[in-house]
């Protein structure tokens, strides 16, 4: 399986390149590019962000391996596909922001490549529903922090299985159909 770079390394990269853009945001917005049918060149990171002026990122640099892993992953039958979010040493609140700022990023990448109606089937639809709530929240703190615990990694496994049926509807499903042409 492609193994997606380091959260703070791709945290790091980001800086670097002055994109005023979390790493889980933009690791949501890259996926929503790819499952949304988005090319995966090395000019990614313009297109994703909307930006045509954006410099290509570095061969083999962080964003590189961020692209190279989130496609090789999203077309893996074995469904290995990973968000990328802070680690578990992360407060709880922290990585919740950070998981709903993924959500929104993936939004907006999946609106740019699949379009105003993308051909998904009627759970596909229901999912980028469900995706477009979380986008909206902001995190709660409960009184049991192992309920909140359980309930992130619920919401976590929910939005990859997600984004797995959204690139199945908009990427797998237009090859299929076309092998069939």
């Amino acid at each position: 399986m492609a193994e997606l770079p380091a959260y703070d390394e791709v945290e790091q990269a980001t800086r670097q390149a002055g994109l005023g853009i979390e790493a889980s945001e933009l690791h949501g917005a890259l996926s929503g590019w790819l499952a949304g049918g988005g090319g995966n060149g090395g000019d990614w990171l313009a297109k994703v962000l909307a930006d045509p002026q954006q410099a290509a990122p570095e061969a083999g640099g962080a964003l590189d391996a961020l692209r190279e892993a989130s496609a090789k992953q999203l077309e893996d039958r074995d469904f290995a596909f990973e968000l990328l979010l802070p680690g578990g040493e992360a407060a709880l609140s922290e990585r919740a922001a950070a998981l709903f700022d993924w959500c929104r990023g993936f939004l907006g990448g999946f609106g740019l490549s699949a379009g105003a109606r993308p051909p998904l089937s009627e759970e596909g639809e229901e999912a980028l529903a469900d995706l477009a709530r979380l986008a909206q929240a902001a995190p709660e703190q409960g009184e049991d922090e192992a309920e909140d615990e359980d309930a992130l990694a619920e919401i976590e496994e929910f939005v990859r299985v997600a984004v797995l049926l959204l690139h199945g509807d908009c990427v797998l499903a237009a090859r299929h159909r076309q092998s069939l042409n």
